[in-house]
């Protein structure tokens, strides 16, 4: 017997040994549960375990910022669309009736020309009728019913225009003010303590933040609203209407929120509910492209109308078309930058306006002005943009090129002549 005491020795120090593992075991698990799911297999744990992986959670952030966006859309909608106004265009059209005369040489009392009823179908007016002919979008930027819409809306002058409220109140209208430069233009209802919508410092606007249109949507639904991002900045585009009128527009901002017929002179907001934009043009054949003058542009013209009643706007007073490469090699230009100053196709457009600040300062035809305020003039870079920033008695520092000489022009910017 004395031989096998060894092995029982071994045995209980292995039993011993187990019972020390065991305990150590039971010890971590009962500190760290989710070592026996990994071990098992608990499809309830792992359930609750998966929820909260990496992945998961930036899933739940990131469903709780779109929901977070979501309402905060909406807020604004709410707290905005009051100051949306639709604005509808009437006209007085010629009212045609149709009448029938006999056939020339039939007797009316012919038994024979009754039969056949010889008479031939004729039109002709019986007076007009007022009657809506388009519509457009507008906001209110005052209490007192200032109203900024685009300039094309309200372009006929012998047309009636009335604003509808978001509450579907009418108003008759009063077109205060046509931008000459810009597709802008200022109404005026008579009434008190309205919504009014404030504007946003355009110049902060950046690509990839919300924008959110409202207007009246191809002239029948009111208040529409669409939600996209600012999808460029500082575009140049030649927007047209329907008509045939077609003008170029600088600056402006592009977006994928949806802008459709009926939406011009709507407002483009940002999430605060502020205006950074005003919804101007879509790009025809294209998805998702839509355009809208910077608020800054906007703010400038209701400011000047409140003030004075009219639109002032400084300008220099030259025609000018930008450098290409084209024209560079055409003309043996020594610079293939900056804005060569031109005459227009008739001879009565000047290349420089007589008596205007540019010629005031000196700037003569065939001129090229290479430099604005310290500005390269370039593609990017618009020398109408740059007037525009200023104001009416501001000077401008103009650096032109002039007949080989290189010289610097100081302008002292004056109010644009009203037509």
């Amino acid at each position: 017997m004395e031989r096998y005491k060894p092995l029982v020795t071994s045995a209980l120090a292995g039993i011993a040994g187990s019972i020390m593992l065991l305990a150590v075991l039971f010890w971590i698990l009962r500190n760290n549960p989710s070592l026996l799911v990994n071990m098992f297999g608990n499809p309830e744990r792992l359930s609750t375990a998966a929820s909260t992986t990496p992945q998961t959670a930036v899933k739940n952030i990131f469903s709780k910022e779109i929901f977070a966006q979501e309402s905060i859309v909406i807020e604004t909608v709410k707290t905005t669309r009051k100051a949306v106004v639709s604005i509808v265009i009437s006209k007085n059209v010629p009212v045609v009736e149709r009448y029938f005369e006999q056939v020339p040489g039939f007797d009316p009392n012919d038994p024979f020309s009754q039969f056949f009823n010889l008479q031939i179908p004729q039109f002709r007016q019986n007076g007009t009728r007022l009657q809506q002919v388009g519509a457009g979008s507008g906001f209110l930027v005052s209490h007192d019913g200032l109203i900024i819409t685009n300039k094309h809306v309200v372009s006929d002058k012998s047309a009636e225009y009335s604003v509808f409220l978001n509450d579907g109140t009418k108003y008759p209208a009063k077109v205060l003010a046509r931008d000459p430069v810009n597709d802008l233009a200022v109404l005026k209802i008579t009434a008190s303590g309205l919504p009014y919508l404030q504007f946003a410092n355009s110049d902060t606007i950046q690509v990839g933040q919300t924008a959110i249109a409202i207007g009246n949507a191809l002239g029948e639904f009111r208040n529409t609203v669409s939600v996209g991002v600012v999808s460029g900045l500082a575009r140049s585009v030649v927007a047209g209407d329907r008509s045939g009128m077609s003008e170029q527009l600088e600056n402006v901002i592009q977006t994928d929120a949806a802008i459709n017929p009926g939406n011009s002179g709507g407002p483009l907001l940002n999430l605060d509910g502020r205006v950074i934009g005003v919804n101007v043009a879509v790009a025809e054949g294209s998805q998702s492209i839509g355009f809208s003058i910077p608020a800054n542009v906007a703010k400038s013209v209701a400011d000047s109308v409140k003030k004075a009643g009219i639109i002032v706007r400084p300008y220099l007073g030259i025609r000018y078309t930008p450098i290409t490469p084209e024209l560079k090699d055409a003309n043996h230009l020594s610079v293939d930058y900056g804005m060569l100053v031109i005459r227009g196709n008739s001879k009565d457009e000047l290349a420089v306006a007589p008596g205007s600040p540019a010629d005031k300062a000196g700037v003569v035809e065939n001129d090229i002005v290479l430099e604005a305020d310290g500005k390269k003039l370039s593609g990017e870079t618009s020398l109408a943009t740059l007037v525009r920033n200023h104001k009416v008695g501001d000077t401008m520092t103009l650096k032109v090129l002039s007949k080989g000489t290189t010289k610097t022009l100081k302008v002292k910017l004056e109010a644009i002549p009203t037509p």
